[in-house]
């Protein structure tokens, strides 16, 4: 019988790295950032803090590294979504909605909270990042509806986009979350439908 191949020690580093920021993503987005410790983290993981630190040197830089983790992935899952060939627009609407709310599932308010407060920079960035994947993806899909005749044609796509861009980011925040009681979640799922009302046709509205 043949043996495996031993495994490297590249490929034991990458599979570390890739472990403490899934973990890192999970306790981070439930939790918020300040009330994870790196020894909470290590622990969690089954793991010394000295092989933490031998990845991430701070929280800090953990947290950056985890963000663009977690970014990629929505990117990559939402790009498959939109290469799906063959698939009618109001099906591909509903999957790309679907996905990210997947994606919003685990981002409660207290990590919202942490990162705009600790960090306003990395806030931005957040922010940054999120216009331009509802850019690229819902741009995309609004197109192919106006000419499949489901989205109206009197408003530019341009200008739907933007409109959609400027209610996220009024009501994904903090404060706004606090004052209604929704999660970012809640938050965006109704964002989403009340824009897409004011999009689509009546008839496609109706299927």
């Amino acid at each position: 019988m043949r043996k495996p191949a031993p495994t490297s020690t590249r490929d034991t580093a990458a599979d570390d790295r890739t472990r403490i920021l899934s973990g890192a993503q999970s306790h981070f987005l439930t939790h918020g950032f300040r009330n994870v410790t790196m020894d909470e983290l290590a622990t969690e993981l089954g793991m010394s803090k000295k092989t933490l630190y031998v990845h991430f040197q701070s929280k800090t830089e953990l947290l950056e590294a985890m963000l663009d983790f977690k970014l990629q992935h929505l990117q990559s899952d939402l790009e498959k979504l939109m290469a799906i060939p063959g698939i009618p627009f109001a099906e591909r609407l509903q999957r790309l909605l679907s996905g990210m709310r997947a994606h919003m599932e685990e981002i409660q308010p207290a990590f919202i909270r942490d990162v705009q407060r600790g960090d306003p920079k990395l806030f931005l960035r957040i922010q940054q990042a999120r216009k331009r994947l509802i850019h690229s993806c819902f741009g995309q899909l609004l197109e192919e509806g106006r000419k499949a005749g489901a989205v109206r044609a009197d408003i530019p796509v341009r200008l739907l986009i933007e409109m959609l861009v400027g209610a996220v980011d009024s009501m994904v925040q903090p404060a706004r979350i606090d004052e209604l009681g929704i999660t970012p979640k809640t938050a965006y799922a109704q964002i989403v439908s009340v824009f897409l009302e004011g999009a689509l046709v009546r008839k496609e509205m109706t299927k």
